[in-house]
């Protein structure tokens, strides 16, 4: 590996040539770094440390996933050349592990000695070779269509943590002030009844609350705990492994999951955008009916002079082609997060016999941080599903605006005061509020059960799981009696706290910090 390697830098395999068609000298550390951080599909970069270390004379050898960025560079990015790269590459670090192995066999038996090194040197080469078709079918794959699966994960992996979010929050500000502009921000109408009810844009906690709070939330953490695992807590595992182990098992992991990320970019344009659009704003627009429920979608069928039908069909179609966009976004970061814990499952089982103490301590750090990041994206994503379901509710019944709704609800619980001839009717909003508290409380569950085993505090995570019980309570509770607001609050606030305050004991999280920064 080591002379391989050692004859193509200094031949300048892979870099730009001259007029006379020879290349610009040697590769140098600095250089080749460089160009592997260049490339697109290598959204972490690589540290300079790790590329001084392959020109070096030790026993150091190169990860899988490296060798693929050097393949690519050796072969110019050209798919036949890097894949003949990779089998050379591949096999010559399978003899570097089998010389590894031969070396660290007893002396006792030389007979025996050459036997093991030789089958090691065997199987070394047949199990890189397996990798490399399996990473061979998924770039055949890749190059034959578009990525979608490594598309997505490059939208939750980039260099900043903030881009997600920003481009999110951005969006439900547009439409803010687009409505603003159209004179729906905050407007009423008067129902057949008299009672004169709000159905502005801005006064809908669907639109407002989840898009500019929520939902920028969940995936602030989420990006963030991707990162943290990709860089921190994967490569911890594999050290405890004795990088035994390929480190392009994540990358595998996501590609596997090309067909569930289409079939609910399907889903999301498809129905949760295109369908309910035509259905519950376009045709009611066109038809003139009015026996509908009146919100700000509609308003142009009750109040005319308020919008025009045209102005509505536009507004609607842009902001339901925002949210079908964006709550595909929010399922893929839920996918992300599932395929997290198994991947940690599966990096678990692998140690086998080898968790010592001092690697339970290691293992229990990166759970509690893996978890609590898991925990701040289940509580966000159930308040997405209050939002909404509190939206499809309030349309529905005889109060002036959503929070005089609330407080009215929250007075019969004190003051008897009852909510006389309400008809909690189910929309398809409600639906949909039920499939992401559900997809949430899923994923929270396959979190719970693949880490809870390797916690240091398990009274911890008894403690969040408790709260999303609460809080998944608190929604469902939503509609269901008088006076629901009151129980719904107590769980909002606790869970906001929890946000903060995950452990739910500042000296713990203090320790749990700490060790991830050591880490």
């Amino acid at each position: 590996m080591k002379t391989l390697f050692q004859h193509l830098a200094s031949a300048g395999a892979g870099r730009p040539v001259d007029a006379n068609g020879f290349p610009q000298g040697p590769w140098t550390p600095d250089l080749l770094a460089e160009a592997i951080s260049q490339i697109d599909a290598n959204q972490s970069g690589i540290e300079l440390r790790t590329v001084q270390l392959w020109f070096q004379e030790n026993a150091k050898g190169i990860s899988c996933a490296n060798i693929r960025w050097l393949a690519r560079i050796f072969g110019c990015d050209d798919p036949k050349a890097t894949s003949d790269w990779q089998t050379v590459l591949s096999v010559a670090r399978s003899r570097l592990t089998a010389l590894r192995r031969h070396r660290q066999v007893s002396a006792d038996s030389d007979a025996s000695k050459s036997h093991d090194s030789k089958h090691a040197a065997a199987s070394g080469i047949e199990n890189s070779l397996t990798v490399h078709r399996e990473d061979r079918q998924i770039n055949t794959e890749s190059h034959n269509g578009f990525r979608l699966a490594q598309t997505c994960e490059a939208i939750f992996g980039r260099r900043s943590f903030l881009d997600l979010p920003a481009s999110v929050f951005a969006g439900a500000v547009v439409l803010g002030y687009a409505s603003y502009f159209l004179g729906i921000h905050s407007v009423t109408y008067t129902r057949e009844d008299g009672l004169t009810k709000q159905v502005g844009f801005l006064w809908a906690p669907n639109w407002t609350l989840l898009f500019m709070v929520f939902m920028p939330l969940f995936f602030v953490f989420a990006v963030d705990l991707l990162a943290f695992w990709k860089t921190k807590g994967r490569s911890m595992l594999l050290a405890l492994n004795g990088n035994e182990l390929e480190d392009s098992g994540w990358s595998r992991k996501v590609g596997a999951s090309t067909f569930t990320f289409w079939t609910l970019l399907l889903v999301c344009l498809g129905v949760v955008g295109v369908l309910q659009w035509v259905s519950l704003r376009l045709v009611p627009l066109i038809t003139i009916d009015s026996d509908r429920t009146t919100d700000w979608g509609s308003l142009a069928t009750t109040r005319p002079d308020a919008i025009s039908v045209p102005q509505a069909a536009a507004f609607t179609g842009v902001a339901y082609l925002y949210m079908c966009l964006s709550m595909y976004l929010l399922f893929v970061g839920l996918i992300f997060l599932y395929t997290l814990a198994q991947d940690f499952t599966d990096l678990i089982s692998s140690l086998g016999s080898k968790r010592s103490a001092s690697t339970q301590r290691e293992i229990a750090a990166i759970v509690e941080g893996v978890f609590q990041g898991i925990f701040r994206c289940t509580v966000l994503v159930l308040m997405i599903a209050i939002c909404m379901k509190l939206q499809s509710f309030y349309v529905k019944i005889s109060s002036e605006n959503i929070i005089d709704w609330l407080i009215q609800d929250t007075r019969s619980v004190f003051f008897s005061d009852k909510i006389s001839g309400e008809r909690y009717d189910s929309t398809t909003t409600h639906y949909s509020s039920l499939l992401v508290a559900l997809a949430a409380c899923v994923v929270f569950l396959k979190a719970h059960y693949a880490l809870g085993r390797f916690s240091g505090s398990r009274k911890q995570l008894r403690k969040m799981a408790v709260v999303v019980v609460l809080l998944t309570t608190g929604y469902l509770s939503i509609g269901a009696f008088s006076g629901f607001s009151a129980l719904l609050g107590v769980t909002v606030l606790l869970s906001i706290y929890g946000l903060f305050n995950p452990a739910f004991s500042m000296r713990q999280t203090r320790e749990i910090e700490d060790r991830r920064n050591v880490s």
